[in-house]
């Protein structure tokens, strides 16, 4: 059975996320999109973890589930900020535990290196090999996966904090690191370009910090088990076996993949930013330097490396944001959620929408021209002007549809009520 999988979201708990997130928000909404499968998130945070304690139920699995039935996976996110080779390291680090039993104990680890009851994506002075080795003393079963590996504040390449290779992140501990996180200013095929990445799965999932369908899910990995436990998954992410391919935005849409200066409105393209020896023009200050050129600086191999034996995936951006962009709309606004709505209804979860539904069924729920673009967004071939140093990429359509053209469409697929005259 096909499982599409968001093992990274974040709880209410956590620093600049939705306060309604909760157990069924996340379910209600997952479904909504089209995954199958969540990330708990936050298990350390001591509210968090009594509301999955009461509200999920465990069995032999390792697969925790909702009264309904919906799974979950133990999960959260460590933020890892050390100092080596005296440099200030900031890592991220997400983490997959088999059990309630296991979790508290890795909790209990933390408490005994800092505080757990601030933050959902709590602090540590630990560095990112130790961090491996104690885990791996509580348990074998345990998984820890490097976040958003590019990004430039808080990952294990990025270019403010992070390292040069692997192995200088992990050290002898590298053995024990099975796979990494895309994040959203990456691909797959960026990553292919790292020879010392060759051994490694690739996995994508979103970081959501709200349940919103813009959010949750817009990046995900595609599992295939005969039955969903916890060891499968373990063995998927470690071996690749179960492991059938991933949901990515487009890289440009993250908010990191160009170089840039966000207070003075400066983005550059990697080679432009050199040009400028990677300084602001306007302010003179270090540019925060994005995934491409991170990327450029890492990379042994040519763009166009194809790895052998590569997992394949989508490039999709969300449905709310192609609506959004078509009718230049806010993503929240009336007009944009009608139109989602309607499909929705049709077919039944946003992943449908955006993998399956046949272009001229698309076309009997929305404005021909909104058909087409979501058919463009599945063949991965929408524009976006990409993001940059904390701002997120924007699509650019250049065909839109205004409100009459809705409106007309509309009434052209919808026959008139008849009159009481009628039926007399």
């Amino acid at each position: 059975m096909q499982h599409l999988a968001d093992l990274h979201v974040h709880s209410r708990f956590s620093r600049a996320c939705s306060s309604a997130l909760s157990i069924k928000t996340l379910e209600k909404w997952a479904k909504i999109k089209g995954v199958t499968l969540l990330g708990t998130s936050d298990f350390t945070h001591p509210e968090w973890i009594k509301e999955l304690k009461d509200n999920l139920v465990e069995d032999e699995s390792g697969v925790l589930k909702t009264s309904s039935g919906f799974p979950f996976i133990l999960q959260t996110e460590i933020s890892l900020i050390y100092t080596q080779g005296d440099k200030g390291r900031r890592v991220h680090q997400v983490v997959l535990a088999p059990n309630f039993e296991v979790v508290d104990q890795i909790t209990e680890y933390l408490k005994k290196n800092g505080r757990i009851d601030y933050d959902g994506r709590p602090i540590f002075k630990i560095s990112s090999d130790k961090f491996v080795y104690d885990l791996r003393k509580i348990s074998q079963d345990i998984e820890v996966i490097p976040a958003h590996i590019w990004t430039p504040w808080f990952s294990m390449f990025g270019s403010k904090s992070g390292f040069d290779s692997l192995q200088e992140c992990f050290k002898d501990q590298e053995k024990y690191v099975h796979a990494i996180e895309t994040g959203m200013s990456s691909d797959p095929p960026m990553n292919w370009r790292l020879k010392q990445l060759d051994r490694i799965n690739i996995l994508s999932f979103s970081d959501a910090h709200s349940f919103w369908p813009w959010r949750l899910g817009r990046e995900a990995t595609i599992f295939d088990f005969k039955k969903l436990t916890y060891a499968n998954l373990l063995r998927a992410i470690r071996t690749g076996e179960g492991l059938t391919g991933t949901v990515e935005v487009d890289p440009g849409y993250g908010k990191y993949h160009f170089d840039g200066h966000r207070n003075c409105n400066i983005t550059m393209t990697p080679a432009e930013a050199l040009k400028h020896k990677n300084i602001c023009p306007n302010c003179k200050r270090e540019l925060t330097l994005g995934v491409a050129h991170r990327v450029e600086d890492l990379a042994d191999r040519a763009e166009d490396y194809q790895r052998p034996n590569a997992k394949p995936f989508h490039t999709l951006l969300p449905i709310s944001e192609v609506l959004s962009s078509m009718i230049n709309k806010a993503i929240s606004t009336k007009t944009v959620w009608k139109e989602y709505n309607k499909l929705l209804k049709r077919f039944g979860s946003e992943y449908e929408i955006l993998l399956n539904a046949p272009e001229n069924k698309l076309a009997e729920e929305v404005h021909p021209k909104i058909a087409n673009a979501i058919m463009l967004n599945r063949e991965g071939k929408l524009k976006v002007k990409p993001g940059y140093d904390g701002v997120y990429g924007e699509l650019i359509m250049s065909d839109g549809v205004n409100e009459k053209e809705l409106l007309a469409e509309e009434q052209k697929s919808s026959p008139l009520q008849k009159g009481l005259g009628e039926f007399l």
